[in-house]
Parts: C-alpha cells; sequence; structure tokens
C-alpha cells in the first residue's frame, strides 16, 4: 500500500531542493504497510510531483522534537510551531529515496473523481496515477 501525502507547494520546492528532509505530521499513519509516499503538491499546483521511501518516523513533544530536526526541517521555527500548537505529540517522517517525477501528474486527468486528501489518504493502486 502507498501514501499520497499532501505538501503545500513551499514545502515541496523545499523538499526537491534537498533543505526538508523530514516532512512533519500531527498524525502518523500505520507505518507497517507503506511501500511509497507519494507528494501531492497541494493548491495551487495540485499535482502529484513525486515520491519518496519512508526513513525512520521520529514522535516526540514537540519542542523535543525540534531540537532533534530543526537543522533538517527546511522549515522556520515560528512556522513549526504554528503547526504543532497545543499538540502533545509531533512526529517526523524522514524523506529517504526521493524521486521527482519529470512532468508533475495531474490525478483529475486519470480519475476524474479524485478528491486531494487534506492530509494524507492510504493508495491501494498508486500506479494507475503514475
Amino acid at each position: 500500500m502507498d501514501v499520497l501525502l499532501s505538501v503545500k507547494p513551499k514545502f515541496v520546492e523545499k523538499i526537491i531542493t534537498g533543505t526538508k528532509k523530514y516532512e512533519f505530521r500531527k498524525k502518523i499513519f500505520n507505518q507497517n504497510k507503506i511501500n511509497r509516499i507519494y507528494i501531492y503538491s497541494s493548491s495551487p499546483e495540485k499535482r502529484i510531483v513525486g515520491s519518496f521511501k519512508m526513513g525512520s518516523i521520529l514522535k516526540d513533544r514537540p519542542d523535543k522534537l525540534w531540537e532533534t530536526v530543526k537543522n533538517q526541517s527546511g522549515i522556520d521555527y515560528q512556522t513549526y510551531y504554528d503547526y504543532f500548537d497545543g499538540k502533545k505529540e509531533a512526529y517526523a517522517i524522514e524523506i529517504d529515496d526521493l524521486e521527482i517525477f519529470d512532468i508533475p501528474i495531474d490525478p483529475r486527468e486519470k480519475n476524474p473523481d479524485f478528491i486531494a486528501p487534506q492530509s494524507y489518504q492510504y493508495v491501494k493502486n498508486m500506479q494507475m496515477y503514475v
């Protein structure tokens, strides 16, 4: 099974350039069943731009997690704390084996009923898109 992960375009760019080595989440998916994570660049791009293998998943209090990954976060302190405001747990997904597609994929071309995930969604047959 794969995961389709919504990421804001400004963060997608940081993933592509290699300055963002971790993707942050408030909730995490079942890690045992995931083959690849596909990056859906949200509005205004609305395209699947690449994929990666999940490296380690770090879980901690937001303040402690920041200290661990801040130099590879690709985001600033304020953005991070605004995202995790009021949360007791934070997750960081390590981006490994990144593959960026030469041509980003419009998922609506293959599936007119496609609905972009709010955060993430499981996808059984990602091959229908790529």
